[in-house]
């Protein structure tokens, strides 16, 4: 007996080595977290010291300069669109495409400074603190921009955005970072608690989001004026937008207080493999003050640019013929989330692919479940009609969306194959975007 006990213990064990996908330095659930381990949530990160203080030029303009990685490095070159874009803006008559492309080029910069600054603050916070920062900072630039487009009554290439971006973080910057890692080594594995939990949040974000769309081609049909539905339809998106927000707040709580052991872990893991760390400690770093400068010059940069972008996004859609559910899908989030992609594409590469996920994945989720809900309930406060009732096309492809990036995120591995896949859809969804016909809705702002 005692034997035919310890065999089925023993294939009891390998099945559960079998089904498990962890790799065994990882905790497999917050008991397996050493419980001394949790002061690690208040405790300030040396990796981010830079063993100086206050403000020096010489050493602050030289760090930004050099940025994160060669990437980033290169987009600060386009440094002179900047004064070019707010000089051109202000003082030249007519000239729309010229301002335009101007304002959104000198956007890239702008924002690479905001994800650099906001990473050099993440470096000095433990793993969960930082990385909710470092995606805080980046999603600046949307949140700007949503405000901005609002001010201006554009609430459909908002909503066109708020899909845009979502799209934008799962296929083309989760499928960059797929393939980048791919490249580099045969497949990358990353742990179940950023991808699991991520694609489930997901998948929950797009059906809260669906619903006010669902609900008014339900009714279409039914004995109601226009103005009737629209109300209903607003009613169910404010009610939405604060679902969503208190689903945020849940999954902030799960990741920084119930669970964060579980994840600091993952990141610690994380650092610990990457190929470039050793470059990364010996590089100069920016003070707690020189990050505050650089986060509040480039926020304020951004600010002046985006007014000049949404400024001249009318001109450009009536007398260029690009439409606004191309403007909103695809052009505006490419500009605004530049600074992610970078950031996640350069750790993918640097086989921190946990990061890289946290990246892509929790600003989607930001996206979705604080952005938006976000510019909601502030249209509210202003009597804004800005409601979350998408296109058709657009609901559909972000479901579809979620559910393939899900299916590759299950297995905890992916390869060069399945990122280039995910840009191939995101490249077909930007096509056909583009062919799509301005709507009545957005002919009248």
């Amino acid at each position: 007996m005692a034997t035919n006990g310890g065999n089925v213990l023993r294939d009891r064990e390998k099945r559960v080595s079998q089904n498990s996908s962890r790799e065994p330095a990882l905790p497999q659930s917050q008991q397996d977290v050493v419980d001394g381990k949790k002061n690690r949530l208040v405790r300030v990160k040396s990796a981010g010291e830079s063993g100086r203080a206050g403000i020096h030029p010489f050493h602050f303009f030289p760090i930004i300069w050099r940025s994160s990685c060669l990437i980033s490095s290169v987009v600060n070159i386009l440094w002179p669109f900047v004064p070019a874009a707010l000089a051109v803006y202000y003082r030249v008559e007519d000239q729309h495409v010229l301002k335009f492309s101007l304002a959104y080029i000198a956007m890239v910069p702008c924002a690479n400074l905001i994800g650099f600054a906001g990473q050099e603050l993440a470096r000095k916070m433990p793993h969960m603190i930082g990385v909710l920062t470092e995606t805080t900072t980046g999603s600046i630039v949307e949140i700007i921009l949503f405000m901005i487009l609002l001010t201006q009554h554009q609430y459909y290439v908002i909503r066109a955005a708020i899909l845009g971006s979502i799209l934008a973080n799962m296929l083309l910057c989760l499928g960059l970072c797929f393939f980048a890692a791919g490249i580099r080594r045969e497949e990358a594995i990353f742990d179940a608690a950023v991808s699991e939990v991520g694609s489930n949040l997901l998948l929950i974000a797009g059906l809260g989001l669906a619903i006010p769309t669902i609900f008014q081609r339900s009714i279409i049909d039914f004995d109601l004026n226009a103005e009737d539905i629209e109300a209903r339809v607003l009613s169910i998106s404010h009610t939405v937008a604060i679902l969503l927000l208190i689903a945020y707040i849940v999954y902030i709580w799960f990741q920084m207080h119930t669970h964060h052991g579980i994840y600091d872990a993952v990141f610690e893991h994380d650092e610990h493999r990457d190929v470039d760390g050793h470059k990364d400690k010996a590089k100069a770093k920016l003070t707690l003050t020189e990050c505050v400068i650089a986060l509040a010059v480039s926020v304020a940069l951004v600010t002046l640019i985006a007014i000049a972008l949404v400024h001249e996004i009318p001109y450009i859609v009536e007398e260029q013929g690009i439409s606004d559910p191309f403007m909103g899908l695809i052009l505006v989030p490419l500009v605004e989330k530049a600074a992610e992609h970078l950031t996640a594409i350069d750790e993918a590469w640097d086989n921190q692919i946990n990061f890289a996920l946290a990246h892509c994945i929790g600003a989607t989720i930001q996206t979705a479940m604080l952005n938006a809900p976000l510019v909601v309930i502030v249209g509210w406060g202003r009597n804004f009609p800005m409601g979350l009732n998408f296109e058709i096309f657009d609901i559909v492809m972000l479901i579809l969306a979620i559910i393939t990036v899900g299916n590759f995120l299950r297995d905890q591995r992916s390869d060069y194959l399945e990122g280039f896949l995910c840009v191939v859809v995101y490249v077909a969804i930007a096509v056909a975007a583009f062919y799509f016909p301005n709507p009545p809705e957005a002919l009248e702002h």
